[in-house]
């Protein structure tokens, strides 16, 4: 009993997880079945091999009469299921001797159960009754093999590509069967040993009929093997017999090392896990590999799908900080070919512009640059082939015209590909990448996918490019903006020394007016010191913050004083506390641009007025109102606040605009109240600010 215990378990272990396998790979083809006959075949084929393990099963956990024969009748239908499979895929091969074989498997499984019956009965002697089964499934498996023979003989030299692993797996089910029941008929008794891992042995046929479900369409079986499924189980199923092999050495050496054994068999396991783990982690072990999965499970090297998501994803990688975006498209076109990396150089400039590097992956730095009017250059434009540079050595006619550049072989000797990026600005660049990191055909396959993903790299780089184009046009365009405001500015402070100095010829001699002149040119060489730095630093020279508007609009009137009409201020008794946030220097200018205008659009008999009134809900309004000419509703609608708007002579048409851009970016707003011959009521809004610091 303590013998037959392991054994027991071990049966019931294997036709557990036998049972489980044909379950999973049965459900799997429930879902992707679509109707056809030889679909629905291999699907009750299998079923049925999943009720054959389970009683089996049965059998291993509570021997029994009755478990026994559940166990010999599923294993006879079992048979008729792969038997039937099988005659349904011979069909067209057979021809005239279809019936031949139909009558040898009504023959086989007749035997099979004219045995299990006879012995049931008590019809014949129980010897006689095994020996009949063991007879009829020995040349069940006789046919079996015939049959799989038949098959891979019948079918085209071009399609057994998609039948092998299939034949393979039965075929070698079939012998095991051969050997299992030759054993039993010559001894008149199965074997323990070999029936404890026939379900085990069952279970590692699926794989391969799995595949040859997955190649043949026409089974309608919707069936599809992830090649990173087959990779990452190729790799542990590599991983784990490697493993089992150390720990068969390892057991061998401490059992015959003597005193060295255990620390012999330490070293050892030690070694081999340090060999494991730098082989998992080498690219070029992983991609062998691949390659060779690639190259002997599947009909096309890539899984386009895969492939095309993986490369999306490594251009889209481009959008974080930490990746540059023609690093992104070396590694993702290096991907592809299993290159360790690569070089881009992009075109420089419009069209026309010399090609420099951009980008580099794993490869040394060098200062080229190719000209555009290149042979190598011209070449790439008007053939846009991949070259291959191992067949390019090989065979120099096969690019015929090709003159490759001196760098190339002085900074880059293990160059293996060029691949040009075009689109529609033409040869915006090309890439070269290193030699692979095992053995890579460079067939039709790989050029196809190389040509797709190039285009796709060629219009991303493309929109980068334009992309950084709009930056700098849209830098240049704030500069230019900038600039008519600081000139705009410029022009309003060489008006005030103009005034300064008309005025000095009659009052030079005058000691308060040579006091007020030094502050007013010193008020004027700070402001123009202020807006060359603005200038300079393509920014606002303060940030914004708490400022009094009643100040600012005391600096208005006193830089105004000498000019007529004399500009009144009307502040209320409360106006000192009223605080907005802004740029104290950019409020007190674009505040003194509507004054300067109402100034000159008023005589100086008339008057020009600036209050500081409560708004409500929380905001302030400055009013300038003056007595002037004033502007017609057309104007105001159509002209007032476009830019290089004006009337005036001198003007430049870009005070009133600015004002309003910037009244908004305060969160304010601007309005304009005007009749021609009577005046101009100018109203500026602005948010309160909730601090109290006063500026």
């Amino acid at each position: 009993m303590d013998e037959t215990l392991p054994l027991a378990e071990f049966a019931a272990w294997g036709y557990g997880l036998t049972a489980f396998v044909y379950a999973g790979f049965a459900l799997y083809m429930y879902a992707a079945w679509r109707g056809a006959m030889v679909g629905g075949g291999l699907l009750l084929a299998v079923i049925l091999s999943c009720l054959w393990a389970l009683a089996n099963l049965w059998y291993a956990r509570a021997p029994s009469t009755a478990a026994y024969f559940w166990s010999v009748g599923l294993d006879v239908l079992r048979s008729g299921g792969w038997f039937a499979f099988l005659l349904i895929l011979l069909r067209p091969l057979l021809a005239g001797r279809r019936r031949r074989f139909l009558l040898a498997v009504c023959g086989v499984l007749g035997a099979q159960l004219a045995g299990m019956a006879g012995a049931g009965l008590a019809l014949v002697p129980a010897e006689q009754a095994l020996k009949l089964n063991f007879g009829g499934s020995l040349a069940g498996a006789v046919l079996g093999l015939a049959l799989v023979e038949q098959l891979f003989r019948g079918i085209p030299q071009d399609a057994r590509w998609a039948l092998k692993p299939l034949c393979m797996g039965l075929g070698a089910a079939y012998m095991f069967e051969l050997y299992l029941f030759a054993d039993a008929f010559l001894f008149g008794r199965q074997s323990t040993l070999i029936w404890l891992v026939r379900g085990p042995a069952y279970a590692l046929v699926v794989p391969l009929i799995a595949v040859s479900s997955a190649r043949n369409p026409s089974w309608s079986l919707r069936m599809s093997l992830s090649r990173e499924a087959v990779f990452h189980t190729t790799a542990l199923g590599i991983s784990g017999i490697y493993l089992l092999t150390v720990a068969a050495a390892g057991y061998y050496v401490r059992y015959f090392g003597g005193e060295w054994g255990q620390a012999l068999q330490i070293m050892l396991l030690f070694a081999a896990m340090v060999l494991l783990a730098v082989f998992m982690s080498s690219s070029a072990q992983r991609a062998r590999l691949r390659v060779l999965i690639s190259k002997h499970l599947f009909p096309y090297r890539y899984d386009y799908r895969i492939e095309w998501l993986r490369f999306t994803r490594a251009l889209s990688a481009s959008g974080d900080e930490r990746f540059d975006p023609g690093q992104s498209v070396v590694a993702a076109l290096a991907d592809l070919v299993e290159s360790p990396g690569g070089v881009l150089w992009l075109r420089r400039g419009a069209a026309g512009g010399d090609y420099a590097i951009q980008a580099r992956r794993d490869q040394p730095g060098a200062n080229v640059v190719e000209p555009a009017d290149s042979p190598f250059v011209r070449f790439m434009c008007e053939r846009e082939w991949i070259i291959n540079l191992e067949e390019y050595r090989r065979s120099p006619t096969t690019y015929p015209g090709l003159r490759l550049p001196d760098w190339l072989a002085a900074h880059f000797p293990g160059a293996w590909l060029l691949i040009p990026l075009t689109g529609g600005m033409g040869l915006i660049g090309f890439v070269m990448l290193a030699a692979a990191r095992t053995r890579f055909e460079v067939d039709w396959e790989v050029l196809d996918l190389l040509k797709t993903a190039r285009h796709q790299a060629a219009s991303y780089l493309e929109r980068m490019l334009a992309a950084e184009d709009l930056l700098e046009a849209r830098k240049f365009e704030s500069f230019t903006r900038m600039s008519a405001f600081v000139v705009h500015d410029l022009k309003n402070l060489v008006a005030q020394l103009s005034l300064v100095l008309r005025n000095a010829e009659r009052h030079k001699d005058n000691p308060e007016f040579q006091a007020d002149m030094l502050e007013t040119v010193a008020h004027v060489e700070t402001k123009m010191r202020g807006l060359m730095a603005q200038l300079q630093e393509k920014r606002s020279i303060d940030p914004p913050r708490a400022v009094n508007l009643a100040k600012v609009l005391e600096n208005v009137r006193r830089a105004k004083r000498e000019q007529r009409p004399p500009v009144t201020l009307d502040i209320p008794e409360d106006g000192g506390a009223i605080v907005v946030r802004a740029h104290p220097e950019r409020i007190e200018r674009v505040i003194g641009h509507m004054v300067q205008n109402a100034l000159e659009a008023t005589s100086e008999d008339g008057s020009v007025v600036i209050r500081l009134e409560n708004g409500g809900g929380g905001r302030v309004r400055v009013v300038i109102e003056d007595s002037g000419c004033g502007m017609s509703e057309a104007f105001i609608r159509e002209c007032l606040s476009r830019p290089f708007e004006t009337t005036k002579v001198n003007g430049m048409g870009i005070g009133v605009y600015e004002t309003q851009q910037y009244i908004r970016e305060l969160g304010g707003n601007v309005s304009y109240d005007s009749t021609e011959g009577i005046g101009t009521r100018v109203s500026i809004d602005l948010p309160v600010h909730a601090r109290m610091d006063v500026e």
